[in-house]
C-alpha cells in the first residue's frame, strides 16, 4: 500500500490509479523503444540521447517523443503492417487472383452480397 491508515476504499483507488500509470507509462516506454530502434532516418547518437532522455525525464520524455514523432510513428507503424500483410501472401503462397476466385465463389454460392463482395475485393486488389 502507498499510503498508512489499513485498508480504505480511497487507499485502494489510489493504489489501483497508481499501479494503472505505471503500466500505461511502461507500454508507451516498450511501443517507443520499438519505434525508435526500428527507425533508420536517425543516428545512432540520436537514438542514445532519445534513450538517455526517455529514462531520465520519463514522463516529459515519453510526451515530447509523441508529441514530436507522432506522424512519423503512424506512418512506420503502417509500413510496417502492410510489409507483414504481404510477406504473409508471399508465404503462404496466396495470392490476390486466389483471393479474387475465392470471393467470385462466394458471391455465386449467396454466402456474400454484392455490395460487400464489391468491398472486399477492393480491398484485395490494393
Amino acid at each position: 500500500m502507498l499510503f498508512p491508515g489499513g485498508f480504505t476504499f480511497t487507499n485502494f483507488l489510489t493504489d489501483a490509479f497508481s499501479i494503472f500509470i505505471f503500466v500505461l507509462w511502461f507500454w508507451l516506454l516498450i511501443t517507443i523503444f520499438g519505434d525508435l530502434f526500428r527507425r533508420h532516418d536517425i543516428s545512432g547518437w540520436a537514438k542514445a540521447i532519445w534513450v538517455i532522455a526517455l529514462i531520465l525525464f520519463s514522463y516529459l520524455g515519453i510526451f515530447i517523443y509523441l508529441i514530436t514523432q507522432h506522424r512519423g510513428m503512424a506512418e512506420r507503424q503502417s509500413q510496417r503492417v502492410e510489409q507483414a500483410r504481404e510477406d504473409l501472401r508471399h508465404f503462404a503462397g496466396f495470392s490476390v487472383a486466389d483471393e479474387l476466385e475465392k470471393l467470385e465463389r462466394l458471391k455465386n454460392s449467396s454466402v456474400i452480397s454484392n455490395e460487400e463482395y464489391a468491398r472486399l475485393r477492393a480491398r484485395a486488389v490494393q
